[in-house]
């Protein structure tokens, strides 16, 4: 654990700092000009991105009152069906005003701040949180969400404008141990597959070496040497977070590029 992981408390200020920031330049790109263009996130237009982390925001309003007692949990859905679930609720506000919708989502950013910035050292890991898709969570995924939420859908918006741009390196350093998670939830491993392993090396700050072990029980991840396996995917922190992500298809192999492939090609879509 280190002042760059999300599980430990001593991250706190790193996570709000670019948590921060990424909100501040996500409202900065919500013009009348850019409101109804493209963006990154498949169909989704600007607007639904705000849309899609109003409902999430809120949501986690839910879950949090639930964990402290107050009120029923949400209902766990999956993540096998995540990604409709989260369109239809992105597309929900569309009927709803631009200036409705930015002042929704700066009064959600600022009383989940809120939220967050009273967690204890202890709760921060401690506090178990009903997630509405992943089910029971330490509070420390929730604000490292809130990155993911304004940070890749600030790319996304980027994207959309055909315009060259990249992702920040604190955001990108901090959500590296997420996208391991990612691909732990969301893995379509067959029953039938044979056992194997394949290294990832990742630079930055949470860079290092890691083994992935694939088989049909599922994917764990753990740092160790990969100089010896038979594939090795190299990624920098963005490139790793948006492949796992599905936003682009990255990374660097080194050996065996059809088993590389072929793991790159056992996840869905959230």
């Amino acid at each position: 654990m280190s002042d760059w992981h999300f599980m430990d408390s001593a991250s706190r200020t790193n996570l709000l700092t670019a948590w921060d920031r990424e909100a501040a330049g996500m409202m900065r790109l919500a013009d009348d000009a850019t409101w109804d263009s493209p963006t990154g996130a498949g169909h989704w237009k600007v607007r639904d991105v705000f849309g899609h982390i109003v409902d999430t925001t809120e949501g986690y309003f839910v879950s949090f009152d639930a964990a402290r007692g107050v009120g029923e949990p949400p209902e766990n859905l999956g993540v096998r069906n995540m990604a409709s679930y989260i369109d239809k609720g992105a597309q929900g506000f569309r009927s709803h005003s631009r200036r409705d919708m930015v002042d929704r989502l700066g009064d959600d950013l600022s009383k989940f701040r809120r939220i967050v910035d009273e967690l204890g050292d202890e709760e921060w890991s401690g506090l178990i949180v009903p997630h509405k898709y992943m089910g029971p969570l330490p509070a420390s995924f929730y604000p490292l969400f809130q990155l993911v939420d304004y940070g890749v859908h600030s790319w996304d918006i980027r994207e959309g404008s055909g315009r060259g741009h990249a992702l920040d390196g604190d955001t990108a350093d901090l959500l590296v141990p997420l996208a391991f998670i990612l691909w732990q939830s969301t893995h379509e491993i067959p029953e039938t597959t044979e056992p194997y392993q394949l290294g990832i090396r990742v630079s930055g700050r949470n860079g290092g070496d890691y083994v992935l072990s694939v088989a049909p029980g599922g994917l764990t991840v753990e740092p160790g040497d990969i100089d010896s396996l038979p594939a090795i995917i190299e990624f920098d922190p963005a490139t790793l977070v948006l492949t796992s992500y599905g936003r682009m298809n990255g990374g660097t192999v080194r050996g065996d590029a059809a088993l590389a492939e072929r793991f790159l090609n056992s996840f869905f879509r959230i």
